[in-house]
């Protein structure tokens, strides 16, 4: 037992150090033979043969030691993961070459609580027809997973179920753990020196603090800045103020109310006050400006924003016009209307307000009314969870009774079986030296012969890699002739050779290139016609500004009637006064003509509207 338990440990030993995704099964085995040198050539050959068959059906013992884990081990250390890989290769596969009574000897030498419930999962017949027949069937083949592995596991039920009955008494057998109280510390004193008294520190001198220079009262008080300030404000007030009364009693005569083309009377030239007396006015000299010559430079912005004003104010007076036409009026109307929605409006939030006062007093009721039902039924649900929970403490107290009965009759029957069972082990442990007696000798030879044949093996691996190791001296030529002109083949879609490559990257870089010089044709044209476009709003704008100048000017200008000239004589008394000697036919033509060709009509309508009053 101990001779094939130290081989076990030194297979899982090994089992631990490997790595299957760092090493290659081949290397690793032959590693572990250089290690394993100094043992004996049976351990050496028995070790070798149980470790290359591990990493071989690692993949199949996976499947069982995996599942054992989830469903039966779940206490059991992954620690001992190789362990039960060991023990469970060696059931499968090397079960009737071991011999059954070498197979408990290794099992026995292991840790009985944890072989006791891996071998009741394994050898589980529910467990071996069902799932681990299937798992093992997605790796090799139905037919030999059935005849090879299954059934001969099937086979040694028997025996197998007699060896776990086995481990079972000897755990039973084992004695308790016996607990001794640990000894209690008993704490001592420490051996410390007795401090001496402190002395009395003498007392450190006040320090003398110089006397601080009091706050200026000028913190306190607002800067004279700020009444200089208030001071220069109110005396501007006061000087706006005087300019505007000034301004006020010297009015002007047109500020008169009187009407149209009527001259001064004595009696109204007495009711009127001083400041309201006639003066002679001089006429001011109207200035004309050619409209083409433009007087500010001015950017494209500004350009924009002026002609986008121009449209903006012919927009608004059109849409004022509309309104006027369609019989725009007082708001009246409208403020009635809205002054009795109003009312209606606060007359249904009232009652609305009324309505929700109502709705919150049913609404208290209702959570009175809900919160006392809400208390009977949890009485009425504390009752029957207390009749239930005495019911349920009468059932537990009949359930412990029948159970200790149980326990009672099983120990009975434990001591009797025992009583009988010594005898019976003295025989079988006779008849099991023998048999194992002859499994060693069996055993010594099969050794002796893997030995041999792993010997001619190890010599044929080594010839092959010195065939390898002499290929690979060879010398090869390096170097590759390379062709530009010809296509690789590698049938792709849009294969092609180096040169045709280049070629029609030209090809490409001339498109781009021609692309680029029509772009910058456009672009060039576009500049262009922008700088045509701000030339003629600029025109535009020139011929609006002089006709708001017209406008302005002929307004300002005062009528002067002629004493004793009625009709066409008033007509030429005014036609003398328009600029450039042009009779009143001859600008209205002109403001009509400048109408069509400005995009902006309405200030020449107005101008014109002007000339037609004078």
């Amino acid at each position: 037992m101990a001779y094939y338990g130290k081989c076990i440990e030194t297979v899982i030993e090994q089992l631990n150090k490997f790595k299957p995704e760092k090493d290659s099964p081949e290397q690793f085995l032959e590693a572990a033979s250089t290690v394993l040198q100094t043992l004996s050539p049976q351990k050496q050959e028995f070790i070798l043969e149980v470790l290359s068959g591990c990493l071989e059906y690692q993949k199949l013992l996976a499947v069982v030691v995996d599942a054992f884990y989830v469903r039966a081990g779940w206490l059991c250390p992954r620690a001992d993961y190789n362990l039960f890989e060991v023990i469970c290769y060696l059931a499968t596969f090397q079960l009737e070459e071991l011999g059954f009574q070498l197979f408990c000897d290794i099992v026995r030498a292991q840790p009985v609580d944890k072989m006791h419930k891996f071998l009741r999962f394994f050898f589980n017949p529910l467990n071996l027809c069902s799932w681990i027949k299937d798992e093992w069937s997605l790796i090799y083949e139905t037919a030999h997973v059935r005849e090879n592995w299954i059934d001969p596991l099937m086979r040694w039920q028997p025996e197998v179920q007699e060896l776990i009955h086995q481990l079972e008494e000897a755990m039973s057998n084992q004695p308790p753990l016996s607990k001794t109280k640990a000894k209690v510390t008993e704490p001592k004193e420490f051996n410390l020196t007795v401090p001496r008294p402190r002395a009395i520190p003498v007392p450190e001198p006040v320090p003398v603090v110089a006397k601080s220079k009091p706050i200026p009262r000028s913190t306190y008080q607002p800067p004279k800045e700020c009444q200089l300030l208030e001071m220069t404000k109110r005396v501007n007030r006061w000087k706006a103020e005087e300019r505007l009364l000034k301004a006020n009693i010297g009015e002007m005569r047109c500020a008169v109310p009187r009407s149209r083309g009527e001259p001064l009377t004595q009696a109204s030239k007495k009711k009127l006050p001083l400041w309201f007396m006639p003066r002679i006015l001089k006429t001011p000299k109207l200035t004309f400006y050619k409209p083409n010559e433009v007087p500010v430079k001015l950017n494209t912005a500004a350009i924009l924003r002026e002609g986008s004003l121009y449209q903006r104010q012919v927009e608004e007076e059109l849409q004022r016009v509309d309104k006027l036409v369609d019989g725009a009026g007082d708001f009246s109307e409208f403020l009635e209307w809205q002054k009795k929605m109003q009312a209606k409006d606060r007359e249904e939030e009232l009652t609305a307000g009324e309505c929700r006062r109502l709705q919150g007093k049913l609404s208290r009721e209702e959570a009175i009314l809900a919160r006392q039902h809400l208390t009977q039924e949890n009485k009425q649900k504390a009752d029957q969870k207390k009749e239930e929970t005495a019911e349920l403490m009468q059932q537990c107290a009949e359930r412990r009774l029948q159970e200790e009965r149980s326990m009672k009759e099983l120990v009975e029957q434990v001591t009797e079986v025992q009583k009988n069972v010594k005898l019976a082990q003295m025989k079988l442990l006779k008849g099991r030296r023998q048999i194992v007696q002859e499994v060693i000798d069996e055993s010594r030879e099969l050794l002796q012969r893997r030995a041999e044949a792993a010997k001619e093996e190890q010599k044929r691996r080594c010839e092959l890699i010195s065939q390898l190791r002499a290929l690979e001296t060879q010398p090869t030529r390096k170097g590759k002739l390379v062709d530009l002109t010809q296509i690789p083949g590698y049938g792709l879609e849009g294969e092609m050779s180096v040169v045709e490559l280049r070629e029609r990257l030209a090809l490409l870089k001339e498109t781009q290139r021609r692309e680029e010089e029509e772009k910058r044709d456009q672009i060039i044209q576009g500049k262009r016609a922008r700088s045509q476009e701000l030339q003629n709003m600029v025109e535009q704008i020139s011929l609006c500004r002089a006709a708001m100048g017209r406008s302005a000017a002929l307004r300002s200008v005062p009528v002067v009637p002629v004493a004793g000239a009625s009709g066409g004589n008033k007509e030429r008394a005014c036609l003398c006064l328009l600029p450039g000697g042009f009779s009143l036919q001859q600008h209205a033509s002109l403001l009509q003509f400048s109408c069509k060709s400005s995009s902006h009509p309405y200030y020449f309508i107005r101008l014109f509207s002007d000339i037609r009053k004078w």
